[in-house]
């Protein structure tokens, strides 16, 4: 174990919707010295000023949350972008952690980098047995290539680094911007947008026959610390909750929560993205004692509510 309290922690993306729960965590574990890297001091895809952040931070562990992500659109919109972006930031951030001697890279992939026809629920072990969904391969491509470079690096300079893969995230202070939000913030601002404009419809993209997981943010951030602090392997983790729900569920869900009387539009030009995503979450649970606490219910309740009151 790891005791997080004696050590200086750099959170990449500590700025972010998720960052800021891990930063709470660590807080709560009684951690002072978390150095956040903010985009404006340091553009982590350049190599000098990844440079100059071990050389400012003086760190013993990264945490690299930051990520260049949107939802099916944005994926669509910007494969390039979310390919280099992602790739050049956390290729050269482990690189340079292992030469300057960092302690413990604790890197994130995403739920994207699994097969299109992975069979359910996925196991670590499926990662290598097809190509990701066409919509958002780019993406998962670019963060899958940080497992290889942390298994790499584990066998050929002894590195230790760890490769977590959480499922999709939702609670309050996600992204709800239309443009580049995922699709829990983008339904509920759908649903009160609707809700307060007396519309008699809402869109929503797809056929809402495709399954998704979901993770309250909280609790992908314990998933983390926890993993921090005990796990020493370069063997993929998810961080998951383990169940799964239709897009066709998952909006009727928001709707009444919401108490929006219109009807929902499937608008099945667009796409559904991967068919169905549901993880096994065993491993996390056997490796370092994680499961998720918060039922979906109340973690979508929270989040609506925070919403509102936005």
């Amino acid at each position: 174990m790891i005791n997080l309290k004696e050590k200086t922690i750099i959170i990449t993306g500590g700025a972010g919707f998720l960052g800021q729960f891990v930063i709470k965590n660590l807080k709560e574990r009684g951690c002072k010295n978390i150095f956040i890297p903010l985009i404006e001091e340091y553009d982590l895809r350049n190599i000098k000023d990844i440079k100059q952040m071990y050389k400012d931070a003086q760190a013993d562990i990264v945490i690299h949350l930051a990520a260049v992500v949107g939802g099916i659109g944005a994926n669509r919109e910007n494969p390039g972008k979310f390919f280099y972006d992602n790739l050049i930031m956390g290729v050269q951030l482990m690189e340079e952690a292992r030469t300057s001697g960092i302690e413990k890279f604790v890197a994130l992939g995403t739920i994207c980098a699994y097969p299109k026809f992975t069979p359910v629920p996925f196991k670590e072990e499926d990662l290598w047995t097809g190509y990701p969904e066409e919509t958002n391969a780019p993406y998962g491509l670019a963060k899958k290539m940080l497992l290889v470079q942390s298994q790499a690096y584990r066998q050929q300079y002894n590195f230790n680094s760890i490769f977590l893969l959480p499922v999709n995230l939702y609670g309050p202070g996600d992204n709800f911007d239309p443009s580049s939000s995922h699709v829990i913030p983008a339904l509920i601002k759908k649903f009160y947008d609707a809700k307060k404009n007396h519309d008699p419809e809402v869109v929503v993209w797809g056929t809402g026959r495709a399954t998704r997981e979901f993770l309250y943010v909280s609790d992908c951030a314990e998933g983390i610390v926890l993993a921090t602090e005990f796990y020493e392997k370069s063997d993929p983790v998810n961080l998951g909750a383990g169940f799964e729900i239709s897009i066709f569920d998952l909006a009727a869900k928001i709707k009444k929560i919401m108490g929006f009387n219109g009807n929902i539009v499937w608008d099945s030009s667009k796409p559904d993205g991967q068919p169905r995503r549901c993880l096994d979450t065993s491993r996390a649970k056997n490796e370092f004692n994680f499961t998720a606490k918060t039922g979906f219910e109340e973690g979508l309740g929270e989040t609506i509510k925070w919403y509102q009151k936005k």
